[in-house]
């Protein structure tokens, strides 16, 4: 009885076991995401040209925006990471790789580019469930 008089409101609180693996309906959707990502790309990187003064800003920017849009999606216990990387076009060769350990079931990613003459954008977004 104590503790309930200092702390009355530990006495209210109802926790619930959420003990969720899978996602009941909602997944995330490549197709999906990569839409949305070719989507902000090309609003905001249309008419821009290469600055390396400006990259730094726009990369974080472009990351902000689509992890913004991911959150609309509202796929519940969902985190994401989204990754921008903005360089100057050339006409040379890059590549880009990554490597992730997660559950292939319920985990998954998207991307996409965008080139215009100046400069080139790689967005990748990833979803992982929360367990």
């Amino acid at each position: 009885d104590l503790l309930f008089n200092v702390f009355p409101r530990m006495a209210e609180a109802v926790v619930s076991n959420a003990y969720t693996i899978r996602p009941k309906k909602d997944k995330f959707r490549p197709l999906v995401v990569k839409e949305l990502i070719h989507k902000v790309l090309v609003e905001a990187l249309k008419e821009k040209q290469f600055s390396t003064e400006g990259a730094k800003g726009l990369t974080k920017q472009l990351c902000d925006v689509i992890k913004e849009r991911l959150k609309e999606l509202q796929l519940p216990r969902y985190k994401y990471v989204v990754q921008v990387v903005i360089g100057e076009q050339k006409g040379e060769g890059v590549k880009m790789g990554c490597r992730c350990f997660w559950d292939s079931d319920t985990d998954n990613y998207a991307q996409d580019i965008f080139m215009n003459d100046t400069l080139f954008c790689v967005a990748a977004a990833f979803g992982i469930y929360y367990y």
